[in-house]
């Protein structure tokens, strides 16, 4: 007997709170607050926004990392990045950066720039016991190497992780591969009433954050409408239909398989257990990052 998909829903609608980091810079806290402490495998996720140089100019100064993934998305302004294992990169407009922290890291982000628009998120994704202390990986990819594919009339997909199929049947490949979490990454453009269905990975877990325009998330009348800066977590389904509102919509989706492991975490350490994460700090105090 064949077998029909159902689609996903959003099960939970929430904003991010307003809260700073770094040396000051402001930003949205959209996972990782107490209304929504994580999304396994998803720890954390920054939207960053504004005109004001002051929001953003004292930047993010070298901190450390171990037992997890940043994921850093720039849709506008300019960061550079340098770590101490000899990494540097300048991030722009439609650059994409996955560093995986592993074992250990100390970086820093700081604006290349004193005015003008800073715009973007940053995603923190877990890494499974196995792999936490792992040899860090940096990987920058510039916006040309972001496929775009056209997905449907007016709709369209920059594929950062993961895959799509377009209009012509054939697959895009986003450039991140990471077998542990097999992350979904899609900044996903829809113009009013356009729409598109994507299967999702089954067992995925999986959200839409809205921040252009309104979208519409689901099908018939489980739908439920998605304003700019607000998040859907959807549960429920093996494929997602998105479709823009009366002004359009850009969104990002993202989805990831869960790790269902204990989750130890202190600042810019996620580890399994407290003794883990308590040495961590005498490993970063003593230099061995």
């Amino acid at each position: 007997m064949a077998t029909t998909n159902t689609s996903a829903r959003v099960i939970r609608k929430l904003r991010g709170m307003p809260t700073s980091d770094g040396a000051g810079v402001k930003l949205t806290r959209v996972i990782g607050s107490p209304e929504l402490d994580m999304l396994d495998p998803f720890l954390m996720l920054d939207e960053f926004g504004t005109d004001k140089a002051e929001d953003y100019i004292a930047g993010f100064p070298s901190h450390p990392h171990r037992g997890f993934e940043t994921v850093t998305y720039i849709l506008d302004g300019r960061m550079r990045h340098k770590d101490n294992h000899g990494n540097e990169g300048l991030l722009v407009p439609g650059a994409v950066q996955w560093m995986t922290a592993g074992r250990g890291v100390v970086h820093s982000e700081m604006p290349e720039q004193e005015e003008g628009r800073m715009r973007g998120f940053q995603l923190w994704v877990n890494l499974p016991a196995s792999a936490k202390m792992t040899e860090p990986r940096y990987q920058e990819f510039g916006p040309e190497r972001i496929p775009v594919a056209q997905v449907g009339p007016g709709a369209s997909a920059k594929v950062i992780a993961g895959e799509v199929t377009d209009l012509d049947g054939a697959t895009v490949h986003g450039p991140i591969d990471q077998p542990a979490t097999s992350p979904i990454y899609l900044d996903v453009a829809l113009e009013p009433g356009a729409r598109w269905q994507y299967a999702l990975p089954s067992g995925h877990n999986a959200f839409a954050y809205v921040f252009e325009g309104d979208a519409s998330i689901g099908a018939g009348e489980d739908a439920r409408a998605l304003d700019r800066h607000e998040l859907g977590v959807l549960g429920g389904g093996d494929d997602v239909v998105l479709e823009g509102g009366k002004d359009g919509a850009r969104l990002i989706l993202v989805a990831g398989r869960p790790l269902r492991e204990p989750v130890a975490r202190y600042g810019p350490f996620v580890m399994n257990t407290r003794e883990q994460v308590m040495q961590a700090f005498v490993d970063f105090q003593e230099g061995r990052f």
